[in-house]
């Protein structure tokens, strides 16, 4: 017995050493039912199916949020402080720093704590929904947390799936089963899965808990799209193998349609499940502004640091031994070095409000409020979806008024994607459809060109070669009703869906598939069936698709459809020249084309394709690698039928946004997987190219089959391109734009095969040398297209961009899944709502219904939101100044003795509650130009770009402005205080008076200075500022009015009160306030002296872009004659 235990352990054991990466597997027992012969089965540990979406739980948000909370640089800094006030005889309170501490602390604890609680609440009701689980031939309900791995599920029409479940049968015969995955990628049409057909047939509980079978499968990974497995089925002591794809797959949080109930086995539970896994968030990515505040808040550490050095030296130097301030023992004691050090940090903490902790705070919030703007924008709302913008990421908003590169996808982003057959060529011969032809007309066509047999052979080919399924829209009393008019035609891509319907009006129509055989009705309406033997899925790297068939008289046929790059070198020479000047002439009109091909297999070469498929299909590493040689291998030798042609029609207002955008100052590149003419074409209906646009090719039909000397011919045309823009350079970047100058503007085309050998050249030279020379050329052209892109390229195309000098900011768009990895690798990624799926409006930065949206969305919200925050960011850095310095400049008048000028409940409220709304208010809702005016006027879009306003110019301006009026604070209460009578009785003012003179001369003077910045007022504005003045005397006489019986000294009693009783303190604080804010009025005079209002000058003026937004906004054929487009305005 035990020699035949180890025996089998043997076997097992050579058996996972066949597999070298065995490990990455997991073998899962369906229903938890072990074989007879697995007597070595070491169970495995999977996770339990929980979904834990949050980041804290009661035991641990505490130290945990804490210690993110003390990660930024800010609190940590005012945690030291604070501790340093503990700890250190200080001559301020630790409150004064501890309390905005806390409150910043604790607003930020309550905001992350609850939405880590609504994130509990959602799980919950994950967790503790009910489903239906099979255990001993019945159904018993539980809590959707307690599935395992190995579980046999019932779900039922319209529930989501608990788990990743492989699906074992389902309630149709077929096998097949819809489900809709818009809660994971946002697609809405019905997609189809399939039971494995040895399964299929255990369709009720009683016999799907018989099953024997054992799944093997890969580890969890979060592609959607991928999955490799394989089912093993023991009947009678026979196993049959079958492979499992994506196909076989049914995700967590997918929603089962049209079908009354499917069993499947789960295989990923909790956080192993694809969703789960996706949760794992986008990079982090920083905006300017932030950059800037780090290095603005080095500067003001350094005269932070400086004014504590300052001080600490002139006490010890004026200090030393003085007859009137003798040293005590305790303090002749002390080591000389920890006492400098001690009052080194005393200083620190008088003067430590230099760093505006709460700046932190107000640029969170105005963050997070600022971007409902964008969804509550109704010009941003699109009636067709009945969708407006979505902001997945509002640490970004300012950034939208920075762009300098705009790359965009040309399918489903400037054009609709919505697909229409338009012609098609059929053995060298043109077939166009004509809008007024009925559907015989259109037939009696065909039988003027190509031969009967070689037309129908194409039709054929586009009713077979598809993966379109058949969506039942309507039903009566419960019976559905097959009806051509009741049937949609539904498809992951619009093209197909096109294919299939141009070959319904040429009188083959696609019927559907039922027991695998594919129903065609073709000119006769005579049902056709064909078994589908295989689908040899499309792919991006192959750019075609091709299907196995077997007609029923026993002929095998591979038809292909593609790419004409990809299928052309595959098919035999015949017709190929008539067929691709077809494609070529289609392709120029705008068209998108795709090539037909046909191969008739022998029944020996289709078991050969047939073995090599299904244990290509069975492997589990490398399996999609090992399916594309057999592909490869199949299709070839093919002949070309034809090719088709399909109109994708041009975005509402593409052409409009695209100039707006580039007159803005931006250069617009469009990157797309399409060849080159349709691409080339689309430009020029967009107005990315104008007709006096002289275009620079990089492509290889310009390299021509120069094999050996390709790069050498390559390096030579970017020397001559470089050396002709290099000539014609325009004076200054404004010209680089579209606008009326002279010079020559400059176009760049360049395809996937021609970057490959730009980014990677293999003959001997500097690595950088062709991309230098490439980039070199891109900066002085208008537009560049690149054609041919696979998704890595454009992800690449748009890092090499933003690692260039001056590290432009970047901005990507587009529709689809391909588009992903160029969002997430721009500074700003936009996702457009389209057909193609949701997946690039997830994985973006904001989500737009239409690419019209587009130039609102940078023109009028970037633009504003960048002015209102580099406003808000100096505006903090200005009143903090103005806040210490007198402070600074009263050690000199107090023997450096670190007695404070502020009372600490002024210290403490001055940037909590005295001015942190006004400017609050003023980030979120100023328009220091209307809308109208921004959206009209495109280049004022460049008067604050490559971060204007958080340059080091206009930081000195803003500092020397809190210099001079910190200056004037004390200075001018100072002078004051040579008068030594200053009440009627003849009394005189203390230290605290003239704090307290001088702290209500800097709350009223930074307040008004914002009101003097406010152009646009509204009532909330009003509010603040005016409230926040009237709050803050209500408190001076609260807080002075009052003997408060926590406070050990009472310093403030009445001293507001007997401050406001002398004439001379009124005068003095309007005089202090109109002589601070005199050199900011004088400045705004000089700007501009004649008084007119900017927004009204800008009205008035008559712009040549106003001719751009007067034309037709919709437009929306992609072809349009030259003298419609070409006139300039």
């Amino acid at each position: 017995m035990y020699h035949n235990i180890f025996q089998h352990i043997y076997e097992n054991v050579l058996e996972f050493s066949r597999d070298e990466k065995r490990v990455d597997s997991r073998t899962i027992y369906v229903g938890h039912r072990l074989l007879p012969r697995t007597v070595s089965y070491l169970p495995q540990k999977f996770c339990d199916n929980r979904i834990v979406s949050s980041k804290y739980t009661f035991w641990n948000f505490l130290p945990k949020n804490l210690f993110e909370q003390f990660r930024r640089i800010a609190n940590f800094y005012f945690l030291i402080i604070f501790l340093v006030q503990v700890i250190v005889d200080t001559p301020t309170s630790p409150v004064t720093s501890g309390l905005p501490l806390f409150f910043v602390i604790t607003v930020t604890a309550i905001k992350q704590g609850y939405e880590d609680w609504l994130r509990h609440r959602a799980d919950n009701e994950v967790n503790k929904s009910h489903v239906c689980v099979v255990e001993n031939g019945k159904c018993v309900e539980k809590e959707s947390e307690k599935i395992k791995v190995g579980d046999i599920v019932k779900v039922n029409e319209d529930q989501t799936f608990p788990s990743d479940l492989i699906i074992l049968s389902s309630s149709r015969e077929d096998g097949t089963c819809y489900v809709t995955t818009a809660s994971l990628d946002g697609e809405s049409n019905h997609k189809t899965h399939y039971a494995v057909a040895d399964t299929n047939v255990f369709c009720t509980e009683m016999k799907v808990d018989t099953i024997n079978a054992t799944i093997e499968c890969e580890q969890p990974q979060p592609d959607l799209y991928k999955f490799v497995g394989r089912i093993h089925i023991h009947k009678n002591e026979e196993t049959v193998a079958r492979s499992l794809g994506p196909e076989n797959l049914l995700l967590k949080g997918a929603t089962l349609k049209n079908t009354r109930n499917i069993y499947g086995v789960a295989i990923y539970t909790g956080m192993e499940t694809k969703m789960a896994l996706n949760y794992q968030g986008k990079s982090q990515k920083r905006s300017a502004v932030e950059k800037s505040i780090n290095a603005f808040l080095l500067v003001y550490l350094g005269i932070l640091l400086s004014k504590a050095a300052v001080c600490t030296t002139l006490k010890y130097i004026l200090q030393s031994d003085s007859w009137y301030n003798p040293q005590t023992q305790k303090e002749k004691d002390t080591y000389k070095v920890l006492k400098i050090f001690t009052d080194f940090l005393s200083f620190m903490v008088l003067f430590n409000f230099i760093i505006p902790v709460s700046m932190y705070v107000t640029v969170e919030m105005q963050k997070f409020l600022g971007s409902f703007f964008i969804t509550w924008d109704k010009e941003m709302y699109d009636k067709e979806i009945n969708e407006g913008a979505l902001v997945n990421t509002s640490d970004l908003n300012e950034e939208l008024g920075q762009v300098e590169y705009v790359f965009t996808d040309k399918t489903g982003t400037l054009t609709e994607n919505n697909m229409e057959f338009v012609e098609c060529c059929i053995d060298g011969y043109k077939y166009k459809k004509e809008s007024s032809d009925t559907v015989d007309a259109a037939v009696s066509k065909f039988y003027e060109k190509a031969e009967k047999e070689k037309e129908e052979l194409f039709l054929r080919a586009l009713c077979l070669c598809h993966t379109v399924q058949i969506k039942e829209v309507d039903q009566i009393d419960g019976m559905t009703i097959h009806s051509e008019d009741i049937c949609a035609y539904i498809s992951s891509s619009p093209d197909e869906t096109a294919l299939v319907k141009g070959a319904r009006e040429y009188g083959f129509t696609f019927m559907g598939i039922q027991d695998n055989c594919v129903k065609i009705e073709n000119r006769n309406n005579e049902i056709e069936l064909y078994e589908l033997l295989h689908v040899l899925n499309f792919d991006p790297v192959r750019r075609r698709m091709s299907v196995i068939v077997k007609a029923k008289s026993g002929k095998i046929l591979l038809f292909c459809k593609g790419a004409d790059s990809s299928v052309v070198p595959r098919v035999n020479p015949d017709q190929i020249e008539q067929i691709q000047k077809h494609v070529d002439c289609s392709a120029m009109k705008g068209y998108r084309t795709l090539c037909v091909a046909y191969r008739e297999l022998s029944q020996d070469e289709y078991s050969n394709i047939d073995a090599q498929l299904q244990e290509a299909k069975l492997a589990l590493q490398d399996r999609e690698k090992k399916m594309t040689v057999v592909y490869n291998e199949v299709e070839t030798n093919m002949h070309l039928i034809g090719a088709t042609a399909v109109e994708d029609r041009l975005q509402e207002q593409a052409a409009e946004t695209i100039e707006a955008l580039q007159a803005a100052g931006m250069k617009v590149w469009v990157l797309t997987g399409d060849k080159m003419e349709t691409a080339k074409s689309t430009c020029y209906a967009c107005k990315l190219f104008q007709p006096n646009t002289e275009l620079l090719e990089l492509t290889t039909k310009v390299l021509g089959d120069k094999n050996e000397r390709k790069e050498e011919y390559l390096h030579e045309l970017l020397k001559e391109y470089s050396n002709k823009t290099e000539q014609d350079k325009p004076d200054s970047k404004a010209s680089l734009t579209r606008s009326w100058s002279t010079h020559t503007e400059y176009g760049l085309i360049i395809d996937g095969a021609t970057l490959s050998l730009v980014l990677n050249p293999t003959r001997d030279c500097k690595p950088n040398h062709y991309k230098n020379l490439f980039l070199q050329i891109c900066q002085k052209c208008t537009a560049v297209l690149c054609c041919r892109m696979a998704p890595l390229q454009k992800a690449q195309i748009v890092k090499m961009v933003k690692n260039t000098k001056g590290k432009p900011i970047t901005l990507s768009v587009g529709d689809g899944a391909n588009d992903v990895s160029m969002i997430l690798e721009a500074h700003l990624g936009i996702g457009i709502k389209g057909k193609e799926g949701r997946q690039a409006a997830r994985n973006s930065d904001y989500a737009i219904p239409k690419f019209k949206h587009l130039k609102k969305l940078l023109l009028t919200h970037g633009h504003l939101y960048y002015v209102r925050i580099a406003h808000l960011v100096q505006y903090f850095f200005y009143k903090n100044l103005c806040f210490i310095l007198p402070q600074f400049l009263y050690q000199f008048f107090c023997g450096f003795s670190q007695q404070p000028l502020y009372d600490a409940a002024y210290l403490t409220m001055y940037n909590i509650c005295f001015t942190s709304l006004p400017i609050l208010a003023y980030s979120l809702l100023e328009q220091h130009i209307n809308i109208e005016t921004l959206n009209s006027d495109f280049k004022l879009y460049r008067s604050v770009s490559n971060n204007a306003m958080l340059q080091w110019k206009p930081f000195v301006y803003w500092t020397f402005l809190g210099l001079f009026e910190g200056l004037m604070f004390f200075f001018g209460a100072y002078f004051l205080y040579q008068n030594p009578i200053l009440e009627d009785n003849g009394q005189v003012f203390g230290n605290w008076t003239f704090g307290t003179l001088v702290f209500t001369v800097l709350v009223f003077t930074v307040t008004l200075k914002l009101a003097l910045d406010t152009r646009y007022w509204t009532w909330i504005n009003h509010f603040v500022i005016w409230g926040s003045l009237a709050f803050y005397i209500f408190f001076s006489f609260f807080w002075g009015g009052i003997i408060w019986p926590f406070l050990k000294q009472q310093r403030m009693y009445f001293i507001f009160a007997h401050l406001l009783t002398s004439v001379s303190a009124w005068l003095t604080i309007i005089l202090l306030i109109s002589v601070s804010l005199l050199p900011d009025i004088v400045i705004k005079i000089i700007k501009n002296p004649n008084g007119i209002d900017h927004q009204k000058k800008i009205l008035t003026y008559k712009k040549p872009a106003d001719s751009v937004s007067t034309r037709s906004s919709v437009r929306p054929l992609l072809l349009r004659t030259f003298s419609d487009e070409s006139y300039v305005t």
